[in-house]
């Protein structure tokens, strides 16, 4: 293997979600190679390292998370400063992807450094290959919320994207989050529910919402992190006759062009379209 010096700057580090295997050669050798070690949890990437036989040479691993962030960039900032190559991983996965890392990244740019993204295992993107649904036009939403009222308000967000929808989520709130994404999507809504990503009890309940939660509800336990890949709207015969009632009822309240809008964006409809059958309800045609 043909391996050059690291250029200087701040590594992004993908490590694996599951299987130790699932590392990159250019992983490795930026672990290997690199001046200085941050991570979300020392200990985790410690681990890995010795999995794979790297010692860390005198190098200490300086911890970096959500919490200690504000502490920590100043440091990483000087060793930047002195041209050293820094690199950074979270605890799985690909950092800043729904993990850590963003206001570093961001703050290494703004004070003009390189950065340098390490690509690798992101659970995202194998949730993606093994739930069967489209890959062409996706939207990662990372958590829903811990609340149901968060939750819902997140989903009527998107309701209407003609998007496949992935979500992460604990396994203790899935079946909360299907019943929410029930309500606000439709029950018969498809959905993959992914977890243990990689690792040895791997598993895909393939199905509708109503289906996933009547077999989750049958295990004695749940548990593993959670991947929710929800597919897009089911496409419905949508007549003129349901566009002329919708707009009929938003007449009464919006003016014309506010109620075209509103039911165009509603029904999925072109807005000249919508907008040519309200001015036909409002001059009674």
């Amino acid at each position: 293997m043909i391996t050059k010096k690291l250029d200087a700057g701040l590594h992004i580090l993908a490590t694996p979600i599951g299987t130790a295997n699932d590392i990159t050669l250019r992983a490795l050798q930026i672990l290997r190679d690199a001046d200085a070690l941050a991570a979300e949890d020392t200990r985790v990437l410690r681990k890995l390292m010795d999995i794979h036989g790297i010692d860390l040479d005198g190098r200490r691993i300086m911890p970096y998370h959500d919490h200690n962030g504000d502490a920590q960039r100043p440091r990483i900032m000087e060793l930047l400063a002195a041209g050293k190559t820094v690199a950074y991983a979270s605890d799985a996965g690909t950092p800043l992807i729904a993990d850590p890392g963003f206001s570093l990244t961001k703050e290494a740019i703004a004070q003009g450094y390189r950065i340098h993204a390490a690509p690798g295992a992101s659970a995202v993107l194998t949730a993606l290959c093994l739930a069967g649904q489209p890959t062409d036009n996706f939207f990662f939403g990372g958590f829903l919320g811990s609340k149901s009222s968060q939750r819902v308000k997140n989903l009527e967000k998107v309701a209407a994207l003609g998007a496949t929808l992935v979500y992460y989520e604990s396994p203790k709130r899935t079946i909360a989050a299907l019943t929410d994404m029930a309500m606000v999507l439709g029950s018969d809504r498809k959905v993959s529910v992914c977890r243990e990503l990689t690792k040895r009890f791997e598993e895909v309940i393939r199905g509708t919402i109503t289906e996933a939660i009547g077999e989750i509800e049958t295990r004695n336990s749940f548990k593993g992190e959670v991947v929710i890949v929800l597919g897009p709207p089911i496409k419905k015969e949508i007549s003129d006759d349901d566009i002329h009632n919708a707009l009929s009822i938003a007449l009464q309240e919006y003016r014309i062009k506010d109620a075209a809008t509103q039911i165009a964006e509603q029904f999925g409809i072109p807005r000249k379209r919508a907008y040519e059958m309200a001015l036909k309800i409002k001059n009674g045609d």
